[in-house]
């Protein structure tokens, strides 16, 4: 599956964004997507990630509360509302996609080529 993420700016802390994520090349609606991101100086770490149907969703500790994720299988498009953000959570966001929410998380999957997000204090 080929991955084109966009959506990401420069925001004020506090601010919010929205990643989208755009798939194409395989059937959308059975595979799970979810988002990574990484920023200078770090390994690339888990952010969110939702089955086929939204049943079940997943996110890190550190954006609890503040993100939520959605998918439109209609436009075989994955969505990061990111909220509050906080100058830690800039990074540049990836997204990802594969089989089972286990293989997303341990970033197995497919890869697009990321957006850079940056939040100003």
């Amino acid at each position: 599956v080929q991955l084109q993420a966009s959506g990401g700016g420069l925001v004020q802390a506090g601010g919010s964004l929205r990643l989208s994520c755009a798939a194409s090349g395989r059937a959308f609606s059975r595979i799970v997507m979810g988002w990574f991101r990484q920023a200078p100086g770090k390994e690339r770490e888990f952010v969110s990630a939702t089955s086929w149907n939204i049943d079940s969703t997943y996110f890190a500790d550190s954006v609890k509360g503040r993100f939520t994720i959605s998918r439109d299988n209609a436009k075989n498009t994955v969505y990061l509302q990111m909220n509050s953000l906080k100058p830690e959570d800039t990074a540049i966001y990836y997204c990802t996609a594969d089989s089972t929410v286990a293989r997303v998380r341990m970033g197995f999957g497919s890869w697009g080529q990321g957006t850079q997000v940056t939040v100003s204090s």
